[in-house]
């Protein structure tokens, strides 16, 4: 078994998911390879600054722009999106995830809406045949209250046919799903059938090589959901020693963590690189790394959603985005700010599209002297520069950054490095 420092643990997170030590990708093609290597990235359609999962490839890819994500899914169809959490997977993936699909249609809830619903469904289809593609809004239906999946029962059938895979986002408006049926949008290739057995291999390591390091927990968890059906402990442990005996993963022991993590096999000498003290030629940042320019990590941000930035990098962070403003802690948008390999602070920004302003309402810096440091005034300075220019804001407003000295630094830095009014 290996055993890894906490560094460690953080850098091959960090790395592998393409975030330290800085951006190795650049335009429309990095974008692609970005989420490949990320493996899956969750969307989200909220617009505070930007949408988290254009935030999430800003982090990773220079010069990104929302569109080019927009034409790698839609027009190309290198990805889809799918599921009830909203993620987009290379489209490679989409005959591993069929039997997922097919699984959720013997759901309590969706087989009785199912069930209910033949003539309805029948409709729909019928729809789809004749007009398709179509939005929620392209078909009439009756109103249908407390359903966050939609308000009219022809926008659940839609729902309905999407989760169980027979039809697919053909584009977006907006980011208001437009369906047809899942010939019409797949690769002829790629809308094939594939066995249990080849579905079984794929999602026993998807989570892992999504999550980097998995407890066998968490890998028993995610594995019974991508197969749909219940996997006991006993079977989850037969099934990580075979496919450990098989090299498929590869046992690690953290620094200061009881359970035992999972990994790749393929990324072992990767981890052995890192606990030496080296980086690997191919995570080699095109211009700076994450010393020299912080990066805004978005509120979806697998490295740091769900708990793991407690976990990964001891720092607290809790999306406070559906809490009621009395309740929040930090703030409505908060984004973590990874510098070096560590998360030294957070801001709560908004853009005002009027004034194309990029206010910082709030700043909050962890326990750290780094934080008194120029360098890391530059640092944020020039990720604020970056991200006031893939906002295509003309302007930044630090009023919310209550430590006068680092305020001062950063003002300055980007007054003499950029045309940004601040």
């Amino acid at each position: 078994m290996m055993n890894i420092s906490k560094t460690t643990y953080r850098r091959f997170i960090l790395g592998r998911q393409g975030l330290w030590p800085g951006r190795r990708w650049r335009g429309k093609k990095g974008t692609a390879k970005a989420i490949l290597a990320s493996e899956a990235v969750q969307m989200d359609p909220l617009v505070m600054v930007a949408r988290s999962h254009d935030i999430v490839l800003h982090s990773r890819v220079l010069d990104y722009k929302p569109e080019y994500l927009d034409q790698l899914m839609y027009k190309e169809r290198q990805f889809f999106d799918y599921g009830g959490g909203l993620f987009f997977y290379p489209m490679p993936e989409l005959p591993y995830w069929r039997l997922h699909m097919q699984q959720r249609a013997t759901e309590g809830r969706w087989a009785k809406f199912a069930a209910e619903n033949k003539a309805l469904l029948d409709e729909v289809r019928k729809e789809l045949r004749e007009r398709g593609p179509l939005g929620n809004r392209d078909v009439d239906g009756n109103h249908v209250a407390g359903n966050y999946r939609g308000r009219k029962d022809t926008s659940l059938a839609l729902f309905y046919l999407w989760i169980t895979g027979e039809v697919m986002i053909h584009h977006r408006d907006g980011f208001e799903r437009i369906y047809d049926f899942r010939g019409n949008v797949a690769p002829k290739e790629l809308d094939v059938p594939v066995s249990d057995e080849e579905i079984e291999n794929f999602s026993a390591r998807k989570p892992v090589a999504f999550l980097g390091l998995i407890t066998e927990s968490g890998w028993r968890s995610n594995f019974a959901d991508s197969i749909g059906r219940s996997i006991s402990r006993e079977e989850a442990r037969r099934r990580i020693e075979k496919l450990a005996a098989d090299d498929v993963l590869t046992p690690v022991k953290i620094e200061g963590q009881k359970d035992v993590h999972y990994a790749l096999a393929g990324d072992r000498s990767v981890l052995e690189a890192l606990e030496s003290g080296k980086t690997p030629k191919a995570w080699k940042p095109l211009k700076t790394s994450t010393l020299g320019e912080v990066a805004f990590l978005a509120p979806l941000e697998i490295v740091s959603a769900r708990g793991r930035a407690k976990k990964v990098f001891d720092f607290e962070y809790i999306w406070e985005v559906y809490k009621p403003e009395h309740q929040r802690r930090w703030g409505y948008y908060v984004l973590p700010i990874l510098y070096g390999d560590q998360l030294a602070a957070r801001l709560d920004p908004k853009l005002d599209r009027v004034t194309r302003t990029l206010q910082i309402k709030s700043f909050w810096a962890e326990d750290n002297p780094v934080i008194k440091d120029e360098v890391f005034a530059s640092a944020l300075a020039r990720g604020l520069i970056r991200f006031a220019e893939f906002l295509k804001a003309g302007k930044v407003d630090l009023t919310g950054m209550e430590n006068g000295s680092l305020k001062k630094r950063v003002k300055d830095f980007i007054r003499r490095e950029s045309e940004l009014k601040v």
